[in-house]
């Protein structure tokens, strides 16, 4: 599957690293895309801070992979801050506010990209329960949970972490023929890399979201069948109570919603790939009522099935 316009639904509804904005005070600055991007429009950017120095508080209009390669600081996002030290690996996106302070000898690898613009298939990565920890979990339970779950790699892991982030710059920077699919072959390698890293966290609150995200890989792999709360919570090995707050708290939403938002994805990449009926599509994704499945796609995107299809030029 490739992602494009998937992309969007992806990461608009299914992952929680855009939090809600209701609740975020206006920022000073907002790092803007075409400040921060070529001109060419492709949607990764490498920025290397050797050393970082100060800058304002500020959020973004994309996300942002920051490997802290050397030195330390404290970051701070709203009322929260934390210590960073080299091999401390996290995700910032949305328009949450934050900044570093008390710089020493900071250096920092920042991969930035833009979610919705990448063609970029996950193939079996959704698989991993690393991934759903730092991608989708880790940023979320960050706002709750500022030390919580923290992703820091190795000095072996982070040298070819930083490793991979120079073939990355190297093409980005050259861009020869064929830099797009080289480019985002070495982001894949490193999102990967760090997904596995994060499966091997020690650290008990990185166990923690990891359970969470076995959990959510559980799901993705049971995508058409319907919820087990029992099973679900032995995955994770918590109650069914404790599962369903620590997933509400880590996710966003229930588990049911969850699933209801992938299938509502999947539904809209067949809309517009396949020239399936929608009864037949409502049946694939893992609905057994397709009036069911309308009024929740109407629900979740605002059009019926029938107007997306039209909408996306799908006769």
């Amino acid at each position: 599957m490739w992602f494009g316009k998937a992309c969007v639904e992806f990461f608009r509804k299914t992952s929680t690293v855009w939090p809600n904005t209701s609740t975020i005070p206006p920022v000073k600055r907002v790092l803007k895309i075409d400040e921060w991007f070529h001109p060419d429009g492709f949607p990764i950017s490498v920025e290397r801070r050797e050393p970082q120095e100060h800058f304002e508080p500020h959020a973004h209009e994309f996300a942002e992979l920051v490997i802290v390669t050397g030195g330390k600081c404290l970051h701070v996002t709203g009322n929260e801050s934390w210590d960073l030290t080299a091999g401390d690996v996290f995700v910032i996106a949305g328009p949450r506010e934050h900044e570093y302070r008390e710089l020493v000898d900071l250096r920092l690898i920042n991969i930035l990209y833009q979610p919705a613009q990448l063609k970029m298939g996950l193939l079996d990565l959704p698989s991993v329960a690393g991934y759903h920890a730092l991608f989708t979990l880790e940023p979320s339970w960050r706002t709750r949970q500022p030390t919580k779950g923290k992703l820091h790699l190795t000095s072996k892991d982070l040298a070819q972490v930083i490793e991979l982030a120079d073939r990355l710059e190297i093409e980005l920077k050259a861009r020869e023929p064929g830099f797009g699919f080289m480019a985002t072959a070495s982001f894949m390698l490193i999102i990967g890399l760090l997904s596995r890293c994060y499966g091997r966290s020690p650290s008990p609150d990185g166990r923690a979201l990891l359970r969470i995200g076995e959990a959510l890989s559980h799901l993705e792999r049971n995508i058409h069948r319907e919820i087990d709360l029992e099973e679900l919570a032995t995955i994770a090995h918590m109650s069914q109570r404790s599962f369903l707050r620590v997933f509400q708290s880590a996710v966003g939403t229930s588990p049911l919603a969850w699933v209801i938002g992938q299938r509502i994805n999947r539904a809209c990449s067949l809309l517009r790939h396949t020239d399936k009926r929608i009864t037949e599509i409502a049946f694939d994704v893992g609905f057994n009522d397709s009036n069911y499945f309308t009024r929740q796609f109407t629900k979740a995107t605002g059009l019926s099935p029938r107007n997306y299809r039209m909408r996306q030029g799908v006769v």
